[in-house]
């Protein structure tokens, strides 16, 4: 009974061990990643269209949920930048900006995307996400990045510019380009150039004057707060928000209050396609870093109960006036880097920024947008990684065409067209792939009782044998590729009595592959030729027994490929 308590609550597990050093390193690390989130999560924020309270709202309850029910020792959860685009997109189709309705919307998604997740994880359907081809998903965030980073650029330049994706946001922001307010242009451009510098430069000039690295680690950590220390003191100093620089305002001083999405039919319809697109999304992404980070501290990842966790954490999301969220790259990389050693350290972290929300939001009134917005552009731009075209290009040319095509339809279409895109792409190359596996005519080598591909190795032969190693498994959509590669071998060669199946590499054979095994049989029959198996798995085996076809198989079942060959052609195998 424990150890079904443990699977579905893993805080039972790590908490049995906690001990005064994981408390000091936690609260350790909470400190530094709570300086971190505070701008962050007001900034995401501002990405997803809703007021900047809900950023910090998002980031409470649903990390110290993911604490209970998620597995990974590091990983923070809250609102990242590719989620909150996904939700700005999702919602901007249904409801307009800045009304009531948007924000329930935005819960009512959160909610949905929770149930999603949580269901998935109790299904155990943590395998779903494989079927995304990571390549394709590099693609995706590369191409999301970009338009997050132009969408930021009218806070920069304190214009009015829309667009859901690059293409419209070029052209808004062109035909705006004439109202730049050019004290919130300096502000966001100072701003946004002395994060890079913070990113590039500060870490080396703290090292030259001997201060240690842990320390130096927390000061370049802590380079958005300066800014927006700086900046709001700036707007307030100088009065600039009467001259037209646009200010974050009055943010409630609360607790996350007691929210409730939305149920109505209609709406949760609209949310239905977003709400799973944010999901796979979200849990590919978050997957990604928490096995990462758990593989440099030799520690497992249960991708089941990671969806649980974050189920758990959106459906809090929506109970507390959030919106979607899940595990950030940036944040938990700075978590385990600070020493995080229990999800304890998100549950402090969260208890840091109810204290923000309680005690230092009159603080960021005067705060400039531009500020928001340059640490979106400088957070963003680190995910675009145009090298993956490059390696794909080298590696795979259907690789190379699947991430071209999700990162222009991502770019022309929008996130939603790309994302969708990138799922389907990522389906259609593994079923391209797949129905066309590598099959090989394969001999032995002289003096071993090895086979290797004859193109490949100079190996030994029997005219009257032909040995095809399959290397995939048979199913559906290759069963029909087989089929024809065995008819176009044997029809070419006359003196061919046996076919042998090397069945090494099959891990499955599905209802329609053992159809095309039994066609398979029959016309090599009438062509007076055999058709024998060699090296069947067991639970292959398992299965064909259950049908007639191996009773009907004008051939043998080998154990070996070696003992085919020896049974088959005596002169090879001497």
């Amino acid at each position: 009974m424990k150890t079904d308590m443990s699977r579905y609550l893993p805080i039972l597990s790590w908490g049995r061990t906690y001990n005064r050093t994981a408390l000091s390193n936690d609260l350790v690390a909470a400190l530094i990643v709570t300086i971190m989130l505070i701008p962050q999560s007001l900034a995401y924020a501002l990405l997803a269209g809703l007021p900047p309270e809900a950023g910090l709202y998002a980031s409470i309850v649903p990390i110290m949920l993911y604490a209970v029910f998620g597995t990974s020792r590091a990983l923070a959860v809250g609102p990242v930048a590719v989620v909150s685009l996904m939700t700005a997109a999702a919602l901007s189709n249904i409801v307009e900006q800045g009304t009531m309705g948007y924000a329930v919307a935005a819960l009512s998604l959160a909610g949905l995307s929770g149930v999603m997740l949580l269901a998935m994880g109790l299904f155990r359907l943590g395998f779903v996400a494989n079927f995304l081809s990571h390549p394709v998903i590099a693609g995706f965030i590369t191409a999301s990045g970009i338009i997050i980073a132009a969408s930021q650029l009218k806070h920069i330049l304190g214009i009015n510019a829309e667009g859901h994706n690059l293409l419209e946001l070029v052209i808004s922001l062109t035909e705006h380009l004439n109202e730049t307010n050019w004290i919130t242009a300096i502000i966001g451009i100072l701003a946004t150039g002395f994060l890079f510098w913070v990113r590039k430069g500060l870490k080396p000039l703290l090292k030259r004057f001997g201060l240690p690295d842990g320390l130096t680690g927390v000061l370049v950590k802590t380079g958005p707060v300066a800014v927006v220390v700086a900046t709001t003191a700036a707007v307030w100093g100088f009065g600039l928000a009467e001259q037209g620089v646009k200010i974050v305002g009055e943010v409630p001083q609360s607790l996350p209050p007691l929210t409730l999405p939305s149920f109505s039919p209609d709406l949760l319809a609209q949310l239905l396609l977003p709400a799973f697109l944010i999901s796979i999304i979200g849990f590919v992404e978050s997957i990604s870093v928490a096995q990462t980070l758990a593989a440099k501290k030799r520690q497992r990842i249960d991708p089941d109960q990671e969806l649980i966790g974050l189920g758990a954490a959106n459906l809090g999301a929506s109970l507390t006036g959030g919106f979607p969220v899940t595990g950030g790259f940036s944040r938990s990389v700075v978590n385990f880097d600070a020493g995080a050693e229990t999800p304890a350290a998100g549950a402090f972290t969260a208890v840091g920024l109810a204290i923000a929300a309680l005690a230092l939001t009159p603080l960021i009134y005067f705060l400039p947008k531009a500020t928001l917005a340059a640490t979106i552009i400088v957070a963003v731009l680190s995910l675009v990684d145009f090298s993956i075209l490059k390696r794909s290009w080298n590696y795979s040319k259907a690789d190379f065409a699947a991430v071209l095509a999700t990162i222009l339809l991502t770019l022309i279409l929008g996130v939603e067209a790309g994302v969708s895109a990138g799922v389907g792409l990522s389906i259609l190359l593994h079923l391209y792939k797949s129905s066309k596996p590598h099959i090989a005519e394969v001999g032995q080598v002289p003096g071993t009782e090895h086979f290797r591909n004859i193109l490949r190795h100079d190996v030994i032969t029997h005219p009257s044998i032909v040995t095809l190693r399959v290397d995939e498994s048979l199913y559906f959509a290759n069963a029909r590729y087989l089929e024809d590669k065995i008819q176009e071998r044997v029809a070419k060669d006359k003196s061919i009595r046996h076919v042998i199946l090397q069945c090494a590499a099959i891990n499955e054979i599905d209802l329609s592959a053992l159809e095309s095994l039994e066609a398979i049989n029959e016309r090599l029959k009438e062509m007076d030729v055999k058709l024998h198996l060699s090296e069947v798995k067991g639970p292959v085996m398992d299965r064909l027994k259950r049908e007639h076809f191996l009773s009907e198989m004008t051939g043998q079942v080998f154990l070996s490929q070696f003992e085919a060959t020896k049974a088959l052609g005596p002169a090879l195998a001497s």
